[in-house]
């Protein structure tokens, strides 16, 4: 039998063994690295880390060829820039203007054959080469919450934006939040602006200055071979002017456009004006639950045969909307009614009118005249007066109601900027007892517009 020997590993070769097993650990840990790094550096050349989603309006309602890219959350003096792309093929001379409604910075973006410019108060981006789309790069004044809304876009002499969206981002502008209390300031919409001024229904009111009111409209009805002055209205949009029901219809069926006209930028009710222009009016849109005798739903529409031109004397009043009370200096509401409505004559005032009403509770309204007020009021009609002499009259009916909302809320300064928005439509009034006219102690009752912004857009938009 073989005598087996057993071998003794000794420590010699021990340390062998453990060197090459720390030495393939090391190996494997640089390896792991190396790949950990590749993987690294791949990543940071396919992908990237997305900001705030984009927010993408089109602000004309006539084409989808018109896009705004908004991105949200960008530092304060930032917020007001957003990305304009047109996406259409323009041949070369091609041509775009564009007016906004507030001081506008445009820049091109990208390599696009194209050059800026301004030209009066147009933005003009002029072609020197075809090219597919274009991208411009938009911002207010530095340093302001101030968003410019395009207002008017022409390409080649075509119109593409006669229903202009505006206040679309007024929600994402934040502003500099260092304070609990601080609010962002409101973009000032276009509408309901004066552009005249000067250095200086209505019974007992004060006479206006032409140009003060330049919504405000005078409706007149052929009555067999005479034209008569029937009613006011408010000017909303460059096709629509907003009014009474009572005023468009005969026992509550609306009467055929042809027997209406509308003169707008009107001053002097009986004579020439300086800038006001006459328009036919193509339909009338009566509210569907208007009812008689009690004028409930006391609102109508009036479409123009031709689109209005703005100027100095002919401009849109806003509509009312809820946020707007948030801006208002006060809790009371005072609005202003404007109109040729009869005066302390017992007539209609030969120039416009106007008076500042303010809008009392329900129960004050009722406790004044409980057979009427109680008769009348419901939830889309509101009071307002000062049942002291001064108030609506007859003539005044389907005139606004108008509320001064200032840019920063609760602004009171007298030289505060804002713009005028219709709250409420002149309804009715109680009678005097002695003679079918306004009881001017009395309260006026107003269709409360609030409650019809949604039948407005409806057809307006």
């Amino acid at each position: 039998m073989r005598e087996v020997k057993s071998v003794c590993v000794g420590k010699q070769p021990q340390r062998l063994l453990g060197r090459v097993i720390n030495t393939g650990y090391r190996m494997l840990k640089i390896l792991s690295i190396l790949l950990l790094r590749l993987l690294y550096v791949h990543a940071q050349k396919t992908w990237t880390l997305l900001g705030n989603p984009l927010v993408a309006v089109y602000p004309c309602n006539e084409t989808r060829d018109v896009l705004i890219q908004y991105e949200p959350g960008k530092p304060p003096e930032d917020e007001n820039e957003y990305i304009l792309k047109i996406t259409q093929t323009f041949p070369v001379t091609t041509r775009i203007e564009i007016k906004f409604d507030s001081p506008a910075a445009v820049t091109l973006s990208g390599n696009t054959p194209a050059r800026v410019s301004t030209e009066k108060d147009f933005i003009v981006v002029k072609f020197f080469k075809d090219a597919k789309g274009v991208v411009l790069v938009v911002r207010g004044p530095r340093n302001t919450p101030v968003v410019p809304y395009i207002t008017y876009l022409n390409i080649n002499r075509e119109e593409y934006c006669q229903h202009a969206k505006v206040g679309y981002l007024d929600s994402f502008i934040q502003g500099y939040k260092n304070h609990a209390e601080i609010q962002p300031q409101r973009n000032s919409p276009s509408c309901g602006k004066s552009k005249i001024t000067y250095t200086q229904l209505i019974v007992n009111g004060d006479v206006t200055q032409p140009g003060d009111w330049p919504w405000h409209t005078a409706i007149y009805r052929l009555d067999k071979n005479n034209i008569k002055y029937i009613c006011g209205g408010s000017l909303i949009s460059k096709n629509f002017v907003l009014t009474a029901a009572h005023c468009t219809t005969v026992r509550g069926v609306a009467l055929l456009p042809e027997l209406l006209s509308v003169v707008l930028g009107k001053y002097n009710l009986i004579g020439g004006d300086v800038g006001s222009e006459e328009r036919e009016v193509h339909s009338i849109i009566v509210h569907e639950d208007f009812q008689l005798p009690y004028l409930h739903n006391d609102i109508s529409l009036l479409k123009l045969k031709t689109e209005v031109t703005y100027t100095d004397y002919i401009q849109p009043a806003c509509l009312w909307y809820k946020a707007a009370f948030d801006y208002l200096p006060t809790n009371q509401i005072n609005g202003t009614v404007v109109g040729w409505g009869f005066d302390v004559t017992d007539n209609l005032s030969p120039k416009l009118n106007k008076a500042t009403l303010m809008i009392v509770s329900e129960g004050t309204c009722i406790k004044k005249n409980p057979l009427l007020y109680a008769t009348v009021l419901t939830d889309s009609k509101f009071c307002a007066g000062n049942a002291d002499g001064i108030s609506a009259c007859n003539g005044d009916s389907g005139g606004g109601y108008h509320v001064f909302v200032p840019d920063t809320p609760k602004d009171n300064s007298p030289n505060a900027t804002g713009s005028w928005y219709v709250r409420g439509i002149v309804s009715l009034t109680a009678r005097r007892s002695d003679a079918a006219i306004c009881d001017p102690h009395q309260y006026t009752v107003f269709t409360d517009v609030a409650k019809f912004t949604n039948w407005i857009e409806k057809y307006v938009n």
